[in-house]
């Protein structure tokens, strides 16, 4: 994927200082040295209500060509309200309802509430995502990118997954996931609130159907990580004494398809990451960008709702980054 001028920022003045660096545009024209300005979210498709159910998408009335997505929940609603006299014109508005971890968003920690038996820290994290604070939103970027693995597997059928292992295998043992040997490669970028970005080009899947028939859940084979991969983060964690920020991956839910339905234990990194303070952005996009940054540049800014109670919320997520 090359670099599209519209993910460049143009024009306007601002001043970013991140972890990316210090930088001033200012001006009518883009500079040379101004920073790259990623956009990693995707556009939220959103449907009209159904007759006499206000929270339940009608799929046969979407908005300017919305198609379903992948969800736990119904649909995103657009509810299109009365349009409100004034002055010389009129005011346009309307009630949107959607699940808190539908399309790009964010895992606040209070999302896995772990039992005596997967509790492992003293003081769990806990938080909803009205009690997070700004920092833990922003952060440095160490960037994985598995799409390579994840291409190869997939060119194995023309390119298109499949839920059957003997033609696309995105399980635990195979390569095609985020290895524990990854996590070795990156261990000594890793610190206090660093964000993992993890690129398997798996985001091209996302829009079209509903969840299980989709081709993004494949069966529950997709690219994610591995049990192996969590727990050897963790071990990095213990070992030299911090805790990263989170993970941001373009899948549906950060681990890979066979640790989320693991009869034995499901949803490995949300069991044992979430209570240690761990943050998720899930159905991320567009994250092959951040290769095309100079590496170790980026600062990820995770614009989530920030609501009491709230298990998670949608999220506008960016990477701003010094062009290489």
């Amino acid at each position: 994927m090359g670099r599209s001028s519209d993910r460049r920022h143009r024009g306007g003045s601002f001043v970013v200082g991140l972890a990316a660096g210090v930088f001033l545009v200012s001006g009518c024209g883009a500079r040379t040295d101004a920073p790259l300005v990623f956009d990693l979210t995707h556009q939220i498709e959103t449907f009209a209500p159904r007759e006499g159910r206000p929270t339940a998408a009608d799929l046969a009335r979407p908005h300017d060509g919305s198609r379903p997505v992948p969800t736990f929940a119904e649909q995103a609603v657009y509810e299109i309200l009365p349009e409100m006299e004034a002055g010389q014109g009129r005011f346009y508005g309307g009630r949107l309802v959607l699940y808190d971890h539908h399309g790009t968003h964010l895992d606040a920690p209070t999302h896995y509430r772990n039992d005596a038996a997967s509790l492992e820290v003293e003081m769990p994290d806990g938080r909803d995502a009205g009690a997070l604070r700004a920092e833990d939103l922003i952060g440095p970027v160490v960037f994985l990118d598995i799409s390579p693995r994840v291409l190869g597997e997939l060119n194995k059928n023309g390119g298109r997954p499949s839920p059957d292992l003997s033609v696309t295998n995105f399980s635990n043992v195979s390569r095609s996931v985020v290895t524990a040997e990854d996590v070795d490669r990156i261990a000594d970028e890793l610190g206090d609130g660093v964000w993992l970005v993890v690129n398997s080009g798996w985001s091209r899947f996302f829009a079209g159907s509903g969840l299980e028939q989709s081709d993004y859940i494949n069966g529950w084979n997709y690219p994610g990580m591995s049990k192996r991969a969590c727990d050897r983060l963790i071990e990095v964690e213990d070992k030299r004494d911090f805790r990263i920020g989170g993970i941001v991956m373009d899948n549906i839910g950060i681990d890979s398809g066979e640790s989320s339905v693991d009869s034995r234990q499901p949803w490995h990194c949300h069991v044992r990451g979430l209570q240690r303070g761990w943050k998720f952005v899930e159905n991320a996009t567009s994250l092959g960008d951040l290769a095309y940054a100079r590496p170790g540049s980026c600062t990820l800014v995770v614009g989530a709702l920030k609501h009491r109670a709230g298990s998670g919320g949608a999220a506008r997520v960016f990477a701003l980054c010094e062009p290489q």
